[in-house]
């Protein structure tokens, strides 16, 4: 188990938690509170500033639930929170209903937090890359 040490950088910001034992995401929770018209963006508040370790990343992923039932996500998702990171914990929030408005309130929560280990990676460029069963075959598509 790693340690993951929280700030609350305003007094109303709420801890992250999971919503059930053995959940992979901490549910992160809104400090302010956003209007988002059809098809608008906004960058939302937690409160939070977190220290992630050296060796780990945090990716922050939308809700499952919000995305289904009110068309809410994270436009760049996943967003990354580098070990060195130590500002506010912010979600960029995309309302993709093109009919309806979706209010953000403190408290809400809006996104996961996952923390992952990371590989050391060493690059080593090379003329030739191996041979895949792949190959170049297409971004998005196995050829099938």
């Amino acid at each position: 188990m790693i340690e993951l040490p929280v700030a609350r950088l305003r007094d109303e910001a709420v801890l992250p938690a999971q919503a059930y034992e053995g959940d992979a995401g901490l549910d992160l929770t809104a400090c302010t509170r956003v209007e988002l018209g059809p098809g608008e963006r906004a960058v939302v508040g937690t409160g939070l500033a977190v220290a992630v370790p050296p060796g780990h990343a945090a990716l922050v992923l939308p809700r499952s639930g919000l995305a289904a039932d009110r068309g809410l996500t994270v436009v760049n998702s996943p967003g990354l929170i580098d070990s060195g990171y130590r500002g506010e914990l912010r979600v960029i929030l995309l309302n993709t209903d093109l009919r309806e408005s979706l209010v953000v309130e403190p408290g809400m929560r809006i996104a996961q937090l996952v923390v992952i280990p990371l590989a050391n990676v060493r690059l080593r460029e090379t003329a030739e890359l191996p041979v895949s069963d792949r190959g170049g075959g297409g971004l998005g598509s196995s050829g099938a």
